[in-house]
């Protein structure tokens, strides 16, 4: 078993209106400092696999077919075997 965690951004290329927002609500509560801000989403799985290899495959399956938009969005997965 392993938990696998998905972390979905927007393509630098693409608007972030989100981010785009909480950079000005930073700016206007005086963190001149902040600057640059990207929203994106963490994604928790279980994963019942064989082996590292079959686990990754089945996230990242599901990354391309539905947790991540590929047009829009860029995905990593991180996966941690999960011990009984």
């Amino acid at each position: 078993m392993f938990k696998a965690i998905v972390t979905v951004k927007l393509r630098p290329s693409i608007l972030d209106p989100e981010g785009k927002a909480i950079e000005h609500a930073l700016q206007s509560l005086d963190f001149q400092q902040l600057s640059d801000v990207r929203v994106g989403k963490e994604i928790e799985l279980t994963v019942d696999a064989a082996d590292r290899d079959a686990a990754e495959q089945a996230v990242d399956d599901a990354c391309r077919k539905l947790l991540a938009n590929p047009v829009m969005e860029d995905y990593t997965i991180e996966l941690q075997e999960l011990t009984s």
